[in-house]
């Protein structure tokens, strides 16, 4: 076989594959050989069905088979021996049909298209500048994580009166537009919280009652949204339309968070036992605790930003129309060139990103090896055992149980995926120029969110 290179322009080229039958016989009339010992044709024994008979109903067939897997090994063999750096694979040259004969073969020439991996010119140096951000680690802050871990360790109590952050027992009754109770409506036992009541209006009508009192309420202005307030009234979402807004509230319990005293058995169980012995000490613990908790945060906003800031502006050329026709040719179900067209932007982005990517670790022969990974999986499944206060297994069997998560396919890919980008961040931080920068808690989440 005989592979000729056309370059048509800096993005494409066509690759020309000639076969003679020399290269396809010898493979044919083996292939056709099987067929015979394993037909079954009514009036001959198995095996002997006569060779012009296996031809006239598969050589046809088979031909096209064995065609197919020469030409794409000759693809493969010449895009590896030429070192050629391509995007997909080759596809069939539009417009441009085989040469020979698939009924009386002879010579054949196949023509293909491929998109050459355009080159990457990047501009990332110590004199390139990105802000680090990072969370104000305040008094107000750690109060606010100290408020939450004493109402995780607390206890629901019984009250006479409501406040402010109670929650609310009480059974709901529908009523008309005049205030009078709906024949056939809503009568349901539920609970309401006060910390989701936003109308201070509203707010200010329930502190203050007690068990037994009855108000009238709009149900949407006590609860979260339309999937919280059918719950709380016992119905589906799609069921709300059909019912009124205004409901008699008898108040059956009020139940109060009691907030669990700030004493060393609550930090025994926050920390293990003689971790922390005192106030203060528990305010640097919970202090050095949300700074290391923001830290992974901090370097996903900088990789986030470094990326956007790479994207936008690293010049990367695409070979645009013969990616559209690889997207058509290789999806798995049929789709349209306006199809493709309608998301080409964003496919062509994350593209762009990938070879960026590529390039950088590349570069800077940065790896993902398999020790490193397992690893690195290790440490994702201690840190899970963590999270619900319950000590890592030893480390043989925690190497089996990441062997065993690396054998699921989308895991291993989700696991891969955030260890290129730990150590895509590393290559950052250690690259450019960071400008570190303290934000508060709530401007953080806000950026974090755009």
């Amino acid at each position: 076989m005989n592979v000729t290179r056309q370059e048509v322009n800096a993005e494409t080229a066509l690759l020309s594959v000639q076969v003679s039958p020399a290269d396809y016989q010898g493979k044919v009339t083996a292939s056709l050989e099987k067929y015979r010992k394993q037909a079954k044709i009514p009036g001959f024994r198995p095996g002997k069905v006569p060779m012009g008979l296996i031809q006239k109903q598969y050589g046809k067939g088979v031909l096209a088979e064995e065609m197919n897997k020469l030409v794409s090994d000759a693809l493969y063999a010449y895009v590896q021996e030429n070192k050629l750096e391509i995007l997909g694979n080759p596809i069939p040259k539009e417009g441009t049909e085989v040469k020979g004969d698939f009924d009386n073969p002879g010579d054949f020439e196949f023509v293909y298209e491929i998109g050459y991996s355009p080159a990457i010119d990047l501009k990332l140096t110590n004199k390139s500048k990105y802000d680090y951000v990072q969370v104000k680690i305040d008094d107000k802050l750690i109060d606010q994580q100290i408020d939450d871990l004493r109402r995780r360790y607390g206890k629901m109590t019984s009250t006479d009166e409501v406040n402010d952050t109670d929650m609310i027992l009480a059974q709901f009754v529908e009523l008309n537009e005049d205030g009078s109770i709906k024949e056939g409506g809503i009568m349901h036992s539920s609970t309401t919280s006060m910390e989701f009541v936003e109308d201070k209006k509203v707010k200010k009508t329930l502190v203050g009652k007690k068990v037994g009192d009855k108000v009238t309420v709009s149900a949407t202005a006590i609860t979260r949204g339309d999937s919280d307030k059918a719950a709380m009234l016992g119905i589906k979402p799609e069921e709300l339309a059909n019912h009124s807004d205004s409901y008699q509230m008898t108040i059956n319990d009020i139940k109060r968070m009691e907030l669990a005293e700030l004493n060393q058995e609550l930090f025994d169980k926050l920390f293990g036992e003689g971790a922390v012995s005192s106030e203060k000490e528990l305010r640097e613990r919970i202090g050095a605790d949300l700074k290391n908790m923001f830290a992974n945060d901090s370097d996903r906003l900088l990789t986030r930003e470094v990326y956007r800031d790479l994207v936008e502006n690293t010049p990367v050329n695409l070979p645009d129309t013969f990616l559209k026709r690889w997207i058509q040719l290789s999806n798995e179900k049929p789709i349209t060139i306006e199809q493709i067209e309608a998301d080409y932007d964003s496919y062509a982005k994350d593209l762009k990103w990938q070879l960026i990517q590529g390039h950088i670790f590349k570069a800077n022969d940065i790896k993902l090896d398999n020790a490193e990974v397992i690893e690195f999986t290790k440490g994702l499944i201690a840190n899970q055992f963590a999270q619900y206060g319950i000590p890592a297994p030893e480390d043989a069997e925690l190497t089996k149980q990441a062997a065993g998560a690396l054998q699921n396919r989308e895991e291993a890919n989700r696991i891969y995926d955030m260890l290129a980008e730990t150590k895509l961040t590393q290559y950052f931080k250690e690259t450019v120029k960071l400008n570190s920068k303290e934000i508060s808690y709530d401007e953080f989440v806000e950026l974090a969110s755009k």
